[in-house]
C-alpha cells in the first residue's frame, strides 16, 4: 500500500509517510482553474528545456523527445482527450505527469533548475502579457467606435450637465470624445503595465536559483520578455504585476460603468436621447411594453466585481513573508475573472455604441429647458464692462424672470430682456441691452464660441477626432 501511494505520488511524496486526506487534497487542488494556465506552461517548459540543452544540462535527444511529448500534450488539450487528475493538484504536475508516460524518463529531466514557484510565475506573466495584449486590441476597437459616432454627431446639440443639471450646451461629438479620452488612458496604462508584467522570473527556482549552469537570458529570449527579473525571492513571490493589471482594469471598469450608467439615462423615457439595439437589450416577463437596457446595467454591476478582485488581491498580499507561500495559488481566479469581464465588456461595448441611435431633436429640445446660455449671456455683459459678479447677478434675475413667464431666455425679447436684468438697479445703464446680448442666447452661437483646443465648437471636436484618429492609427 505505501509503495503503491508513493509512486502515484511521486512528485513529492517521498517525505510522508502517510497520503494526503481527500478533503485536503480537494481543498489544496487547483488543477480545474489553473488548467486555464496549460499553453503558457507548455511553452514556458519547452524553453526551459530548450535552454538547459544549449546549457548542456540535458540532452539533445531529451530535448527532441520532450518537444515531441509536448506536441502530443498540446493536441491531446485541443482534442479534449487530455485526463486532468485531481491528484496532481496542479496543470504543472498533470503536464509533467503525462509528459513522463509518453517519453519516460526525459520526462522527468525537464523540471531541472527550476521550481513550481517560478513555473507559475512564469504561467502567469505569460497568460497576462497575452491577455494584456488582446485587452489592448478591444480598447483600440472600443476606441474606433467612439470616434465613429463622434464624427456622425460632431455637431449636434447636447445638453452638458453638472449635479445632473442643465449647465451649458455642448456637442454630442464633445461627449463622445470625453469618453474616448478615459479609454485612451485605460489604453496606456494597460501598455505601461505590460512592461513590468514582461519580466522573466524563470530561474529563480524556489527561491534562492539553482546550482546548474543555466542561461537566464536565452530563456528570456526565447519567451519574448524584455527583460529578466534580478532578485530571486521578489522573483517567485512577486504578484505586483497581477494586482497593477487588476487595478488598470478597475479603472477602465470605473469608465465603462460612468458611460453605463448616461447610456441607462439618456435611454429611458424621461431623457430619450438614444436608443440602443434590441440586440443588446431585453423585455420584461411581466410587462410588454419593456425594453431594458441590461447590457450597461451589468457592465455597472461587473464594476463592483473587479472592484473586489482588486482589493482581494492586496488583501491576499499583504501580510505574505518572503517567499513563495501557498496564499499565491489564490491569485489565479480573481486574476482570471478580471481577464474575462473586461474581455467581454470591451467586446460588446464596442459593437453596441457603434449601433447606438440617436434622437437629435430630443436632445436639443433638452438643451432649451434648462438655461444653458445662461454663462454666455453673462459672458457678454462682461464684455460690456461689467465685472463679472455684477452679470452673473443680473443673469440669474433674468433667468428668474423666465421661470415665473414660463419662457426661455432665447425667447425674451430686447425690451423683456431689459427689464429681466434690471441693470439700474446694479448702477448700469440700461442702454447696455441691445441685440447683441440676444444673439449669444442662442445654442448654435454659445458652441461655435468656445473656439480653441478642448472646447465645444464643432470646428474643436472636428480637429479633435481628426487628431485622435492619426493617435489611433499609431
Amino acid at each position: 500500500m505505501s509503495n503503491q501511494w508513493s509512486k502515484k505520488q511521486e512528485a513529492w511524496s517521498a517525505r510522508f509517510s502517510e497520503p494526503m486526506s481527500e478533503l485536503v487534497k480537494r481543498y489544496t487542488a487547483s488543477v480545474f482553474f489553473d488548467k486555464r494556465l496549460a499553453e503558457f506552461d507548455i511553452q514556458g517548459s519547452l524553453a526551459h528545456a530548450t535552454m538547459l540543452c544549449e546549457a548542456g544540462v540535458i540532452t539533445q535527444a531529451d530535448l527532441q523527445a520532450i518537444e515531441k511529448g509536448m506536441a502530443t500534450i498540446r493536441q491531446e488539450i485541443a482534442d479534449g482527450q487530455f485526463t486532468w487528475q485531481l491528484d496532481l493538484e496542479d496543470v504543472h504536475l498533470n503536464i509533467e505527469r503525462r509528459l513522463t508516460e509518453i517519453i519516460g524518463e526525459a520526462g522527468k529531466r525537464l523540471h531541472t533548475g527550476r521550481s513550481r514557484n517560478d513555473q507559475v510565475a512564469t504561467d502567469i506573466r505569460l497568460f497576462l502579457r497575452f491577455e494584456t495584449d488582446r485587452i489592448c486590441g478591444l480598447i483600440r476597437e472600443l476606441l474606433a467606435s467612439l470616434l465613429a459616432v463622434a464624427d456622425r454627431n460632431h455637431d449636434v446639440v447636447l445638453p452638458g450637465f453638472t449635479h445632473l443639471q442643465v449647465a451649458q450646451p455642448v456637442t454630442f461629438g464633445h461627449h463622445m470624445m470625453a469618453y474616448f479620452e478615459m479609454f485612451e488612458r485605460d489604453l496606456e496604462r494597460m501598455q505601461d503595465c505590460r512592461k513590468r508584467i514582461n519580466r522573466l522570473p524563470l530561474g529563480a527556482a524556489a527561491l534562492a536559483g539553482t546550482t546548474f549552469p543555466i542561461n537566464r537570458q536565452r530563456t528570456c529570449e526565447l519567451l519574448g520578455f524584455d527583460s529578466v527579473t534580478r532578485n530571486s525571492l521578489d522573483s517567485v513571490s512577486d504578484r505586483d504585476f497581477a494586482i497593477e493589471f487588476c487595478a488598470a482594469s478597475s479603472i477602465l471598469m470605473m469608465h465603462v460603468s460612468r458611460l453605463s450608467e448616461e447610456l441607462i439615462l439618456w435611454m429611458s423615457p424621461r431623457y430619450a436621447f438614444i436608443d440602443l439595439p434590441d440586440r443588446f437589450c431585453t423585455g420584461s416577463s411581466i410587462m410588454p411594453q419593456k425594453k431594458n437596457p441590461d447590457v450597461p446595467e451589468l457592465a455597472r454591476g461587473k464594476t463592483g466585481r473587479v472592484y473586489g478582485h482588486l482589493t482581494g488581491l492586496l488583501t491576499l498580499m499583504k501580510g505574505q513573508p518572503l517567499a513563495y507561500n501557498k496564499d499565491n495559488q489564490e491569485d489565479k481566479e480573481p486574476l482570471f475573472d478580471t481577464v474575462d469581464t473586461v474581455v467581454d465588456t470591451l467586446t460588446i461595448f464596442a459593437e453596441m455604441i457603434e449601433g447606438m441611435k440617436i434622437k437629435p431633436e430630443n436632445l436639443r429640445q433638452a438643451t432649451l429647458q434648462g438655461y444653458a446660455t445662461a454663462t454666455d449671456l453673462a459672458d457678454a455683459l462682461v464684455k460690456k464692462g461689467l465685472p463679472f459678479r455684477d452679470a452673473h447677478e443680473a443673469v440669474a434675475r433674468a433667468v428668474r424672470y423666465c421661470d415665473q413667464h414660463v419662457m426661455g431666455l432665447e425667447q425674451l425679447s430686447v425690451a423683456q430682456l431689459a427689464e429681466a436684468l434690471n441693470l439700474p438697479e446694479l448702477g448700469y445703464q440700461a442702454d447696455l441691452v441691445d441685440q447683441s446680448l440676444l444673439d449669444v442666447l442662442s445654442l448654435e452661437g454659445s458652441l461655435a464660441a468656445r473656439d480653441h483646443i478642448g472646447g465645444t465648437s464643432p470646428r474643436q471636436v472636428r480637429y479633435a477626432i481628426d487628431q485622435a484618429k492619426i493617435r489611433l492609427q499609431m
